[in-house]
């Protein structure tokens, strides 16, 4: 892609085109983190899968995607980013075809895993090609406040999906929908990007690949096992040390590789860290959030999957409100350190303010508010914190970068449901053991129980956001970023499309 942007109006609107299909890629992904949520009670009865079963068809695509990120991150660098992303297209597609047609359990799970494969392949070429096609700075800030706010509200456009199509058609639809997704961004692919031969020799670092992979399976893998089978289980803590073990072996491996997997570059200037940081802590609350008040509006307020997935629309709207403002607006003017620590934290306040629930709280007096607040303040965060984790790479970095990026975010949203979950199950096995002498009827003591446990699990939900806006902040540098588009322009033919440098 050249340096020069916006030389020709044709070029100009082109490279904008290419944001839509990338856009279109990062939707199809993140939105399978949640549209498959609400489907499980549907697929459940059609599949005759327990209920102790039912984590792993959401939990094998974090899983997957989350261990291979890193890797499909350098092997979308190792054989051109055009190249990458179509064949993500394809095989995520592909998977998901046979997800819909599953006749049984051990195929639905096998191909979400394989979903989470392709998605790490084309989480950090989408992001890769996003940063190398935009260098200048102000297009480069509008671009990624769209891309941010798409990855974050991702997640809410999958509930209301999700529920669309289960009321509607069949939770199968939740599987053929990104056939859809994927034809669109296939399409807009090879019209629009264009062919570019890395002169890279092929070269993966396969201890790095085993070691991340396993340290990161072990760590979601660990903390699925603690919402199952407890934290005192052997299976949870030992996971959970191999998990630490792995990766700070992985640590230690790519301060001596020749050609790491992850160079450690990348993770030692603070900015990058701070935003990697940012995104694994939002994530972990955001998706949290949903988690709980999807439950919260089923099986307390009673709503149906549709009028679930409606009530959450007004969070992805003002998200994707805050994610612009954040990058036109706020960054320019006082720099990322300021909208991280006060995303953070007013994300900290609308969950304590979701911890006030009460066992028939209604939506307009209880929910709204908060999740209007969490959407401004996690906007900021997301939108933030994805050009802080991106800053100052080189075009050879760019892939690898963007990879860790969505690591902290696919870390987040597995961790966070699975960790506060266990917190509120906890919550409620208290709550009820304390309480079985009163003269509440058994129907109002399990209400009152599960109320409790949801003002449990948002109470950590908001420490863990204030938590995060102390390290984020103390790790970023004050004032404006001295060049966010420090990505070296790479020379071209004056007459090669903007687009070859990114593919």
């Amino acid at each position: 892609m050249s340096a020069v942007e916006g030389s020709d109006p044709g070029t100009e609107r082109r490279r904008w085109l290419v944001l839509g299909v990338i856009c279109t890629a990062q939707l199809m992904v993140v939105l399978d983190l949640t549209v498959m949520n609400i489907a499980l009670p549907s697929a459940q009865r059609a599949l005759h899968f327990s209920t102790a079963d039912r984590q792993w068809v959401v939990t094998a695509y974090s899983l997957a995607a989350a261990s291979l990120l890193l890797a499909g991150g350098k092997l979308s660098d190792l054989i051109g980013r055009r190249t990458a992303f179509l064949v993500g297209l394809i095989g995520f597609a592909g998977v998901s075809a046979i997800g819909g047609t599953s006749t049984n359990f051990a195929t639905l799970v096998a191909a979400r895993a394989f979903q989470g494969v392709f998605s790490a392949v084309l989480v950090p070429t989408s992001l890769a090609l996003l940063i190398t096609s935009f260098t200048s700075p102000k297009d480069r800030a509008k671009a990624l406040g769209v891309f941010g706010a798409v990855a974050a509200g991702g997640g809410a456009i999958g509930l209301l999906l999700g529920g669309v199509l289960t009321d509607y058609l069949s939770w199968r639809w939740t599987l053929y929908i990104n056939l859809v997704f994927a034809g669109i961004a296939l399409v807009g692919g090879i019209l629009l990007l264009d062919r570019h031969t890395t002169k890279e020799k092929f070269e993966l670092d396969v201890p790095g690949l085993l070691l991340v992979s396993g340290g990161l399976f072990c760590i979601v893998f660990g903390f699925s096992n603690a919402a199952t089978h407890s934290w005192h289980s052997s299976g949870t803590w030992g996971t959970l040390a191999a998990g630490v073990v792995l990766l700070a072996l992985f640590a230690i491996w790519i301060g001596r590789a020749a050609n790491p997997l992850l160079p450690a570059r990348i993770l030692l200037d603070r900015t990058r860290a701070a935003g990697y940081i940012s995104v694994f802590i939002s994530a972990l609350c955001l998706f949290a959030m949903f988690f709980f008040l999807t439950y919260y509006l089923q099986r307390t307020l009673g709503y149906s999957p549709i009028k679930t997935g409606l009530a959450f629309l007004p969070n992805s709207a003002v998200l994707a409100i805050a994610a612009n403002l954040a990058t036109i607006v706020f960054m320019p003017r006082v720099g990322p350190r300021p909208v991280v620590f006060f995303g953070l934290l007013i994300a900290a306040g609308a969950m304590a303010w979701l911890a006030q629930l009460g066992a028939h709280t209604s939506y307009s007096k209880g929910i709204l508010g908060p999740i209007l607040l969490a959407g401004f303040g996690f906007g900021l965060v997301f939108a933030a914190a994805f050009t802080a984790g991106t800053y100052g790479v080189e075009p050879h970095d760019a892939s690898v970068a963007a990879a860790t990026v969505s690591v902290g975010q696919q870390l987040g949203a597995s961790v966070g449901t699975a960790l506060l979950n266990t917190l509120f199950a906890s919550a409620i096995t208290s709550y009820l053991a304390t309480h079985t002498s009163t003269s509440s009827s058994s129907a109002t003591l399990n209400e009152l129980a599960q109320a409790h446990g949801y003002d449990r699990a948002f109470w950590w939900t908001s420490g863990i956001a204030v938590g995060g806006a102390v390290i984020a902040g103390g790790l970023l540098r004050g004032g404006l970023l001295a060049d966010p588009a420090r990505v070296a322009p790479v020379s071209v033919p004056p007459t090669a499309d903007l687009n070859a440098a990114g593919t």
